[in-house]
């Protein structure tokens, strides 16, 4: 049986090779961390798609947030609601297939840049307000690696109006509020979270973050689908 999986590995076999390579390379450099085994994968996919090892220890994790992916994953058909359009197009369609994951973004909708426009915010804050009003946020896993103003919005909608994503994958960039926005993030306490501390961020660590979750529903998936077919086999 094929030690990899199916779905959510590269394509070929110098592809694999190439990347796990990558990942040797990455533990051996990296050293000893304090980060948990499930939380490890997650970080060190994130510094595999920038090569930048300072996300070794500014990346930071609620206690239950990557149970709290995985779990949504597996439920099948979570909605993934996207701060801008770039974490979309990063995604491996195949992979979010998979799990009967749709991707959502409203930054460019004409209603969205009407509606920013006339009460004086952002395109990003409209934007998690058209998700929640559609009913995406529930159970969601939300992306945002670009606007502070996208997760200080979703922030005030988990507290003011009892917004419940699945998981907030929370990483914008940036000089203007994205620090404090992550800060403010990290204090909520019934919504998990996985943040970049500080400045640093970006759509492509949210897309290699959710990359790194769905490998691990895979993962446990097919870690059942073992135990099951020799549990059968055992009965027959």
């Amino acid at each position: 049986m094929s030690t990899v999986n199916t779905v959510t590995e590269q394509l070929t076999r110098a592809g694999q090779a190439i990347e796990h390579d990558s990942f040797a390379i990455i533990d051996a450099e990296a050293g000893p961390h304090a980060y948990a085994a499930e939380q490890w994968p997650i970080v060190r996919r994130m510094i595999h798609a920038n090569a930048d090892f300072e996300f070794n220890g500014l990346t930071d994790f609620h206690p239950g947030a990557v149970e709290a992916g995985i779990q949504a994953l597996l439920r099948g058909g979570a909605p993934l609601v996207a701060d801008v359009e770039m974490i979309c197009s990063g995604l491996s369609q195949p992979r979010l297939a998979h799990f009967g994951v749709r991707t959502h973004q409203f930054i460019s909708d004409p209603d969205v840049i009407d509606t920013a426009k006339a009460q004086d915010t952002t395109r990003a804050v409209q934007a998690m307000r058209k998700a929640a009003r559609l009913g995406l946020l529930q159970g969601a896993i939300v992306g945002i690696g670009n606007a502070p103003t996208a997760l200080i919005e979703l922030v005030r909608l988990i507290r003011e109006e009892g917004q419940r994503p699945a998981l907030v994958v929370g990483m914008p960039v940036g000089f203007v509020s994205a620090a404090e926005s992550k800060d403010l993030m990290a204090m909520l306490q019934d919504v998990p979270w996985i943040v970049i501390r500080g400045r640093k961020g970006g759509s492509t660590l949210v897309v290699a973050a959710i990359h790194a979750l769905l490998a691990l529903a895979e993962a446990r998936q097919r870690a059942a689908h073992t135990a099951h077919t020799a549990q059968t086999a055992q009965v027959a």
